[in-house]
Order: C-alpha cells, then structure tokens, then sequence
C-alpha cells in the first residue's frame, strides 16, 4: 500500500526524529508545497482568493498561534478577535505613519506589538487557570474593542470609524489596495504561512515546546523539575499573540481591506479560530491546518449547496451553517477529542498496518 516501512532505515538520531519519518510523507509535504507555490498561483482568481484561499491562509495562522498557547501550554484564551484587532490597528498606524517602509516589515511589526499586549494580558495566567482564565481574556477581548472603538487615534479620527488600507506594494507588485491582484495576495499570505508555521513546528518539537506541554500537562509537577511558569506560560502568550497579531494584519490589510472592530473582530471572530483548533485537533500543527480548512470551506459549500442548488434564502442557510458547525464541534469533543489531526493519524496507521488487521 502506501506506507511501506521496508528499506526505509534511519542511521541517525535526527533522521529519526524528523518531521516526516516516513519517506512517503516527506514526498507528499513537498508534492503541496510545490502544487501550492508552483500551480495555484497561476491558475487562481479572485473568487477563489478571496472566498476560499486567502481566508485559510490568514485563519491558518490565527490557528496556530491559539493552538501554541491553548493546545501546546495549556492555557485557554477567549480573546482572539482582540489581539487579531490588535495586529489590524497597529499595521494600519504603522502604514499610514511609515508609508516608505514594506509592508512585510509593517506586519511583523504589527505582530511584535500583538506579543507585547498578549504577554500583558497573559500576566493573570500566573495565579489563575481554566475558566477563570478563560473569562480573563475574554474581558481583554471586549477592552480592546472598546478601546478601538472610543479612541479616535487609532482610527486617524476618521469620521466613519473605519480604517481602509492604503496601497502597498513589493517588487513593484501591489499587495494591498483594491487593485492588488488575486495571486499576490495570496503569495503574499501564503509565504508568511510557510515559514510562520515551520517555525510554530520547530518550537513545539524544541525546548520551548517541551516546557509549554509540561506546563499544560502538570502545572506543580513542571515547577519541581525546574520549569519556570512565568518565563514558559509569558513565552507562550507572546508566541501566541505574534502570530495572532500577524494573522489580524493581513486579515485587515490584504483580505479585507478596510474594517471597523465591532464588525470585524468581535467575540464570533475569537470562537470561530477557538472552533477550528478543537475540530481540527488541540496540540497539533498540522490540526491547525485542517480546522481552519474545514471552517473555510464548509461555509462556501453549504452556501452553494442550499442557496445556488437548493434555491434557500440566505439567512435561512446561515442559521444552518452554524447548527451544523455547533453540531460537530459537540461530536468532535464526544467521540474524538483530538480532532481530525487524530482520526488523519489512526488512517495513516491502518494504512501502514493494511492488509492485516490492526
């Protein structure tokens, strides 16, 4: 079949510990990233950029920030929707301040400034936990839309409240603005996803990771064999809202293009990426990336189903849309907690074991 073990040795201690230990997978992880920097790019178009692709590029990395600091350490947020705010208004300050700087460096800086304000708000973490917690950040997230909201500042005092990117370009080629075209934006998200995340992989799997599962695993038992909380669960926060803040940049700047907070980064915003690790799998990169394509694309395929086939009205099928995502977030947590990174991983175990039983 195809995870076929024989000849495929490991004669180090680094080939056995890799990523992709199976040397099927390794050629499949390369088959995507070569179909993903090579193809899509010139056949994609606007709908599908803007429907289907940009928006689990951008929730792909939202994912995996909450997943570091939820499914990695441990350590439940309910403010997503306001750091990813976080990272659309300080992109917005800094473009509009800095308009000769690149866009890259306005986003990574927007993240920056996203850890910044995490790791403030993850400083109750160090005397609470669980649902205290929970209802901790959730207080951050209705502050920092309230903030944004009351203080002109940060909107440049505009009279609507709104913030509308301007335009930006790198080698020539706008990434931001209405003019931006459909392969820019996504190359542009989708190279900030590859290496987000292949870093996101080597943290989990390092030191770092080690001491954020520990924490999540046994809180008193991680301090007696030496692990620090403050330093672990604040490095976990500041990972967390970087990746987050950078999420919310380019979810303003290069998918929406202009937003106001209330509408866009309110507390659905926070249970929608909260949906995606859980159905996709808490403590997993690659259910980061799964959870956000399941959130993704079933919106776009029951709207086609039940409004373009099925002739609903569209509010009727919204009401649907999310019965069924309560639906399954409720049977993912009865009969398979870890997500679909767990029932992906049992697949591939029958798969190696075929066709004797397992």
């Amino acid at each position: 079949m195809l995870y076929r073990e024989a000849g495929d040795f490991k004669t180090s201690y680094a080939s056995d510990s890799q990523t992709f230990p199976i040397r099927f997978d390794r050629w499949r992880y390369w088959a995507v990233v070569a179909v993903a920097f090579g193809v899509i790019p010139f056949v994609i178009d606007d709908y599908w950029a803007n429907a289907v692709a940009v928006p689990f590029l951008i929730y792909a990395i939202a994912a995996i920030g909450l997943n570091i600091l939820t499914g990695y350490c441990g350590q439940v947020s309910l403010g997503t929707g306001g750091f990813m705010a976080v990272g659309a208004y300080a992109c917005y300050k800094l473009m509009t301040a800095f308009p000769e700087v690149s866009v890259l460096i306005h986003v990574l800086l927007a993240g920056g400034v996203t850890a910044l304000v995490g790791v403030l708000f993850g400083l109750p973490s160090l005397r609470i936990k669980g649902f205290y917690l929970a209802v901790a950040t959730l207080a951050a997230q209705f502050f920092l839309v309230w903030l944004f909201n009351k203080v002109p500042w940060f909107y440049n005092y505009s009279a609507s409240g709104q913030i509308t990117v301007p335009e930006r370009t790198i080698l020539g080629v706008a990434v931001t603005g209405a003019n931006t075209p459909a392969w820019a934006k996504y190359l542009f998200c989708l190279v900030l996803l590859f290496v987000l995340a292949w870093v996101a992989r080597n943290l989990t799997r390092g030191s770092v990771g080690r001491k954020w599962m520990a924490i999540r695993d046994m809180d008193i038992a991680a301090e007696i064999i030496g692990v620090n909380p403050l330093t672990t669960k604040l490095s976990a926060f500041a990972v967390s809202s970087f990746y987050i803040g950078i999420a919310g940049a380019l979810f303003f700047a290069v998918y929406l293009g202009a937003v106001e907070v209330g509408e866009a980064f309110g507390i659905q915003k926070s249970f929608v990426v909260l949906f995606m690790i859980i159905i996709g799998g808490l403590g997993s990169i690659f259910g980061s990336f799964a959870g956000a394509a399941f959130l993704v694309l079933l919106p776009v395929l029951l709207k086609n189903v039940l409004v373009g086939q099925l002739g609903w009205a569209t509010d009727l099928a919204a009401h649907v849309e999310l019965m069924i995502v309560g639906g399954l977030i409720v049977a993912f947590l009865i009969y398979e907690p870890h997500g679909i990174a767990q029932l992906w991983k049992l697949a591939k175990e029958k798969l190696r074991l075929w066709p004797f039983p397992h």
